[in-house]
């Protein structure tokens, strides 16, 4: 089972508010397209990080109309602050009391990433061994399969910002070339 984690606890410093919060030009949170982005792209079920401006954000989940009945779960980065380990870290350890074999990991701040690059990221579960990774012209991106074998491993070398960069570095995934479906390109900054 693939399970879907989305990232989205950073505060956006760059952008002038958190990510989770942003809209975007037809007035759609980024945060509420990601989730469907996921179900969309075959996930049964999602889970969310949330850390800035979390209240809010869990407020958007709860009181949007759900265009499906795939549950979507709300976790608390108590050390947000800390960078994308801690946010990986909490999701990851609140998808171990789970049935997920595979969790793909995605970004709030990924727009262009649709439910096609989803799914076929996804299709290359194969069980709780997987690694591999979206690829946008040969470039590493997400998101990213990350079969439950490896999270005790990830979550260890999760630290500040580096994700599971590190951890990567030292076991390279499958990659997953999708550049005929998006640029892959993460937002930091509105327009």
């Amino acid at each position: 089972m693939v399970h879907g984690l989305l990232l989205a606890a950073g505060a956006g410093r760059r952008m002038g508010r958190p990510k989770a919060l942003v809209r975007a030009a037809d007035d759609t949170p980024w945060l509420l397209r990601s989730v469907e982005v996921l179900h969309r792209g075959g996930c049964r079920s999602v889970t969310v990080v949330l850390g800035a401006g979390g209240e809010e954000a869990a407020r958007l989940l709860a009181g949007a109309p759900s265009h499906t009945d795939r549950p979507v779960e709300v976790v608390h980065a108590a050390d947000w602050s800390q960078g994308m380990g801690a946010s990986l870290r909490c999701g990851l350890g609140a998808l171990a009391d789970t049935a997920a074999e595979v969790a793909l990991v995605h970004l709030v701040d990924l727009p262009d990433v649709t439910a096609p690059v989803v799914a076929r990221v996804r299709e290359a579960a194969t069980g709780p061994a997987t690694l591999a990774r979206a690829a946008y012209d040969g470039r590493p991106g997400h998101p990213v399969l990350l079969g439950r074998d490896h999270w005790p491993g990830i979550r260890a070398a999760a630290h500040e910002d580096r994700g599971a960069r590190d951890y990567l570095a030292a076991h390279p995934p499958v990659a997953i070339e999708c550049g005929d479906l998006a640029t892959g390109e993460d937002v930091d900054r509105l327009p």
